[in-house]
C-alpha cells in the first residue's frame, strides 16, 4: 500500500495545513486543507462573483482531487461551488428571505437578506471535470449506488473530509458545504454536502454522492436535495436540527438526478484492479 501523506509548514495562530495523496490503482486521491481567506482576498473574490459578500469562513485552497494519471478526473473546492450559488434570487427564496426577515425584524442582518443574491449560498455543486485533452463524459443513468453493497464491513485505506466554506448567517442559522470521501481495497465512494438551515424556517439538505469500482470504465454520481419548513418538523426533536446526518432522514425528498460519468479510454485501460504497496 502506497500512501504519501505530507505535512507542510504551520501556519500561524497554531494552524497546520496539510495535504495527503493517496494511490489507488491508477488514481490519485488528493486532499488539502488549509486556512481561511484572508478578508481582503473574499472581498476582491465577491466583486469578481458579482455578490454582495461571501460565507464568512471560507477555504478558497481546500480541495479534494481524484485524479487519473492520464490527467482526467473530478475536484471539489470552494470556488466554483460558489460560482453555482443563485447570485440573483429566485422566488422561492424571496419568500423564504421574506419570512425568515418578518421573524428576525430587530436583526441588522435582516435588512439585507432581500439583495439580489442568495444569502443562503445555496449552491447544486457537484464537483468540477479535470483534463485538457481527455475528459470524463457526463449522461444521465437509470444506474443507482448500491448503498446495501456500501453498508458492508470493509477495510477503509483511507479517510479524509473538507471543508469548503460555512457562515453561520449572523447567528440565526448554518450554512456550509464539506466533503469527504472512503478508499475501501477495491472501490472508492465520495459524498459531498451541502447543509442549510435557517432557524425558525427551513432546513436543506444538497447531496453529490459518487462512487467508483476498480475495472470499471465509469463512475456513479448521484445528486439529491432534501428539503422542508420548521413547520413541518415539529414531530422532530429540535435537538437533530443541527445534525445533517440525523436530520437527513426527516426531509422530504424534492429531487434525484443519477449520472454516468464514463472515463476515456486510455492506452494502460482503466479497466485494472488497484494494486497495493507494502
Amino acid at each position: 500500500m502506497e500512501t504519501d501523506a505530507r505535512m507542510s509548514s504551520v501556519i500561524p495562530h497554531g494552524f497546520q495545513s496539510s495535504k495527503q495523496d493517496f494511490r489507488f490503482g491508477p488514481w490519485t486521491v488528493s486532499a488539502v486543507r488549509t486556512h481561511i481567506m484572508k478578508s481582503k482576498d473574499i472581498e476582491r473574490l465577491a466583486e469578481t462573483m458579482h455578490m454582495p459578500a461571501l460565507p464568512e469562513m471560507l477555504f478558497g485552497d481546500n480541495v479534494l482531487r481524484i485524479q487519473h494519471t492520464d490527467g482526467f478526473g473530478i475536484e471539489f473546492n470552494a470556488i466554483d461551488a460558489l460560482k453555482r450559488v443563485n447570485n440573483m434570487q429566485d422566488s422561492v427564496k424571496v419568500a423564504c428571505a421574506q419570512e425568515w426577515q418578518d421573524s428576525r425584524a430587530d436583526s441588522e442582518h435582516s435588512k439585507d437578506v432581500v439583495k439580489r443574491y442568495d444569502w443562503t449560498y445555496t449552491t447544486d455543486y457537484r464537483g468540477t471535470l479535470l483534463g485538457e485533452h481527455m475528459q470524463i463524459k457526463v449522461t444521465p443513468t437509470a444506474d443507482r449506488i448500491d448503498m446495501e453493497k456500501l453498508k458492508a464491513r470493509e477495510q477503509i485505506k483511507f479517510f479524509e473530509d473538507v471543508l469548503l466554506f460555512e457562515d453561520e448567517l449572523h447567528d440565526h442559522g448554518v450554512s456550509m458545504i464539506s466533503v469527504k470521501i472512503r478508499v475501501m481495497p477495491t472501490s472508492f465512494f465520495l459524498l459531498l454536502r451541502f447543509f442549510l438551515r435557517v432557524d425558525g424556517v427551513m432546513i436543506r439538505i444538497n447531496d453529490t454522492r459518487l462512487y467508483h469500482e476498480a475495472g470499471r470504465n465509469h463512475m456513479l454520481r448521484e445528486f439529491s436535495t432534501r428539503e422542508s419548513k420548521i413547520s413541518d418538523l415539529q414531530h422532530v426533536p429540535p435537538a437533530l436540527y443541527t445534525d445533517p446526518n440525523e436530520i437527513a432522514q426527516h426531509l422530504p425528498l424534492k429531487l434525484t438526478e443519477c449520472e454516468k460519468l464514463e472515463l476515456p479510454e486510455t492506452p494502460a485501460d482503466t479497466a485494472q484492479s488497484p494494486q497495493w504497496r507494502e
